[in-house]
């Protein structure tokens, strides 16, 4: 792409700043981040002339309270006192979150949290730019971003996320801007709440929800469920409205001037504010913008808080973000000698965090998006939900804060006393699951002609030994062009169903309620390849098979060409199918998966990136749906009517154009329509181009979606990797069962492992008699010292 003109500029040569410490500097933004960030910069170097543009008064705030973290307070703490100990007078804290819904309250303590109001925030770091020696200039348009980068060393921009020098150099930063789908509110109510509240309404346009936070102390002796009276001060809140878009118009907000809008929502939610009206500043429904940025930096350009990034308000960290981002930024410059290196080190210090604290934000956003797929849900299980909707807030964390709060949860969910969530029963038809634990399904490519060996037996068996639930056996292929490689097992011949009875024989006399199942598939366009230590995906040197598939399409450059399959073909393949089913019943199977995810043949026709025929198992969803409902219902006919099946599917494939969570739940719908017991929701692998959001547990939203939605039990996998997300996730409710993949091949005993952390002996798990003495983590260093008795004064 050619360098635009303003790009160029930026690159230009700039002044001996650049070279080492920058000298002068331009702050583009007077919110929280630029003037922290130009308060620190001049700190650390009076000598530093520093200018900071702000188009808006001194006094002009969009919000209300500002919440800061611990963490937050401390870096301020280490790097400026003053700003500090400014904050600490005028910060009010809480511990308490009243969860509001259908007329009960809930409420959960041990939060710990600091807000003050936003336009006292900017008071502080006005004096403190001042008193050092910052050149403030407000109600002023900052200079043309290019002429900035010629004419200052450095040039910050904390100018949000509408941010003009972002716009300025686009072709560099490459932003990308994500709009959401609700409407929401910034407003005030002139008292103090005492906890962070959030409030759910059901009205006749939709379901609406209320934030609300304290930010200002209430005078001496005031009590927050008062009404007003006199001019004494009951101190201050902020009050987010939000809903649906579609709620929003529907409730025609879209068409109601402000005050008008604040008067609606104070009746709305009267009962939480007793009746108080609410505040506006030229509040304006707006909806919330995720943005993104390739690059941070580029030249003596540097983004900074909401220009550079965002993250929902709902987690309560933009200007916790960006105060850290302005930590960070002179922290780097102090500690390079050159310009470019010490902006290449604030981005990798601070695109880690940013990433984990966005992906929380985005799943607590798409939660509050999606509210009302919980609103059924018992009373102390969605207060659960709410919590712990971001994946930051866990079981555990909570059994810490509020230990009768927890265990309130537990009890409604029924939890035995001093039973963990993920140690309870879960019944599929007629299998009842000791626990909610299941080892995922993984390739082991270690089958000789479909066979598998003594490696299968000690892999499968060590993990059945290990305490889960119910353990799966990698896709084991119903025919030998259905392998993926040449080591994958099968169960196309009866020595092949042999050698399986042998592995469950083992599981059922050896791990006595541990259940085993067994996964069916068909490599499709992805077959023929090397094992995956030896190239992922990649073609066989030599001895390949012919690949068939929905359509002709080599799953990417360099791979085999499948064949279309026939009408022919196609009735063939579900016999195989079947087939396998009988074999594997006969084996002693417990449970059957079929699979149809991750870009294997009967994924292969679900997608429309990989299913382009004209038949009549291609174009709508419905006809792409036929051929895997058509072997879903072969095998159910001759698997036994006790046993469960269950489908794997991919919920996203991760790619423009393919399977959405919308479809997802569609593909669930349909196959539990036709007795899927449960579905096992992943998501990709189905095209080499795909861009998933990875992260901690990052599948766990698809699987809760479909379970809340196709009304279908769910196994979730994805990065689930502690046993603390286990309990969070079952018991918030997001899912059944738990699947886990690599903490499996990391500890073979997991599950009892987690149950003997947690302290629990019960039916949930149970040591295999040899292993007995195991069951106590053992002692590592020396506990026989004698202890310190005096401590001397000097």
């Amino acid at each position: 792409m050619a360098p635009t003109k303003a790009t160029a500029a930026a690159a230009a040569p700039v002044s001996r700043g650049a070279a080492g410490h920058p000298h002068r500097i331009a702050v583009v933004g007077g919110g929280p981040g630029g003037l922290y960030a130009a308060a620190l910069l001049k700190r650390l170097d009076p000598d530093r002339e520093i200018t900071l543009w702000e188009r808006n008064t001194p006094d002009d705030t969009f919000g209300f309270g500002v919440v800061l973290s611990d963490e937050t307070l401390g870096g301020i703490e280490h790097a400026d006192p003053v700003v500090h100990a400014a904050l600490q007078r005028h910060f009010v804290r809480w511990d308490d979150i009243d969860i509001v819904h259908r007329g009960v309250r809930h409420t959960s303590g041990g939060h710990g949290f600091a807000a003050l109001g936003r336009r006292r925030l900017l008071q502080i770091l006005h004096e403190r730019c001042r008193s050092l020696g910052v050149e403030l200039r407000f109600r002023a348009e900052a200079p043309d971003p290019a002429r900035l980068a010629r004419t200052y060393d450095l040039v910050v921009a904390a100018d949000g996320v509408h941010s003009t020098t972002r716009a300025a150099f686009a072709d560099v930063f490459r932003p990308r801007i994500t709009e959401h789908r609700c409407r929401y509110i910034w407003l005030a109510a002139d008292f103090a709440f005492d906890a962070f509240r959030f409030e759910i309404a059901e009205t006749e346009h939709g379901v609406m929800q209320l934030h609300g936070y304290p930010y200002s102390r209430p005078s001496p002796g005031h009590h927050p469920a008062a009404r007003p009276s006199g001019p004494q001060d009951h101190g201050a809140s902020t009050v987010i409205v939000e809903m649906r878009e579609e709620v929003w118009r529907a409730a025609g907000f879209d068409e109601t001037p402000e005050n008008e809008s604040v008067e609606r929502c104070a009746k709305i939610f009267a009962e939480a504010l007793g009746g108080r009206p609410l505040r506006s500043n030229n509040s304006a429904w707006t909806t919330f913008r995720t943005v993104v940025n390739e690059r941070w930096s580029h030249g003596n350009v540097v983004l900074l808080g909401d220009a550079a990034h965002t993250a929902h308000f709902s987690i309560g960290s933009g200007t916790k973000l960006a105060v850290e981002d302005a930590l960070a930024l002179a922290a780097c410059l102090r500690e390079h000698s050159r310009l470019e290196a010490a902006l290449t080190a604030y981005e990798a210090e601070r695109r880690p965090v940013v990433a984990s604290t966005q992906r929380a934000a985005r799943a607590s956003l798409e939660w509050f998006e999606n509210l009302d797929l919980y609103l059924g849900r018992p009373p102390r299980q969605f207060a659960f939900n709410l919590l712990t909707r971001s994946r930051r807030v866990t079981h555990d964390n909570l059994r810490l804060r509020d230990p009768r709060f927890t265990e309130a949860v537990e009890r409604e969910f029924g939890c035995l006393p001093g039973t963990p969530p993920m140690f309870t029963p879960f019944r599929l038809r007629g299998l009842t699951l000791r626990n909610r634990v299941v080892v995922s399904p993984m390739d082991m490519y270690s089958a000789v002609d479909g066979v598998p060996g003594d490696f299968h037996l000690v892999h499968l068996g060590a993990r059945a030994l290990g305490g889960a639930g119910l353990v799966m056996t990698e896709m084991v292929c119903v025919g030998p062009e259905g392998r993926i490689t040449p080591g994958c097992a099968g169960l196309y011949t009866g020595r092949q169903a042999e050698a399986w009875r042998r592995i469950t024989d083992f599981v059922h006399t050896r791990a006595p309620g541990t259940a085993i199942g067994v996964q069916l598939g068909h490599s499709g366009r992805k077959g023929s390849t090397k094992p995956m230590w030896e190239g992922m995906d990649e073609p066989l040197d030599d001895g390949n098979w012919p690949l068939v598939a929905a359509s002709p399409l080599p799953y990417k450059p360099g791979s085999q060409v499948p064949r279309a399959l026939s009408r022919a073909q196609l009735t063939d393949l579900r016999e195989q199918f079947a087939d396998a089913a009988v074999r594997a019943a006969r084996a002693g199977f417990d449970l059957l998966e079929l699979h149809c995810a991750h870009g294997y043949l009967l994924s292969g026709f679900l997608s429309p990136l990989t299913n382009h025929r004209t038949d009549a198992y291609g174009g709508s969803p419905e006809k792409r749906l036929r051929f895997p409902l058509e072997v879903f219902d072969a095998v159910r006919e001759v698997w036994p009517g006790d046993r469960p099946m269950t489908v794997r599917i991919s919920a996203t494939d991760w790619a423009e154009g393919g399977i959405t969570a919308d479809d997802a739940v569609a593909v669930a719908r349909a196959f539990a329509a036709h007795g899927a017991d449960a579905i096992d929701v992943s998501t990709g692998q189905v095209v080499a181009h795909e861009k998933p959001e990875y992260g901690r547990s990052y599948q766990t939203p698809f699987a809760d979606r479909v379970r809340h939605e196709a009304g279908v039990p769910v196994i979730a996998v994805g990065a689930i990797s502690s046993w603390d997300d286990v309990n969070s996730l079952i018991l918030a409710g997001r899912t059944d069962l738990c699947a886990l993949a690599r903490p499996h091949l990391y500890d073979p005993h997991w599950t009892l492992h987690a149950a003997a952390e947690q302290g629990y002996e019960g039916p949930g798990v149970v040591w295999p008699a040899p292993y007995r003495a195991g069951s106590r983590r053992p002692r590592t260093g020396r506990t026989d010292a004698p202890r310190p008795r005096l401590a001397l004064g000097d």
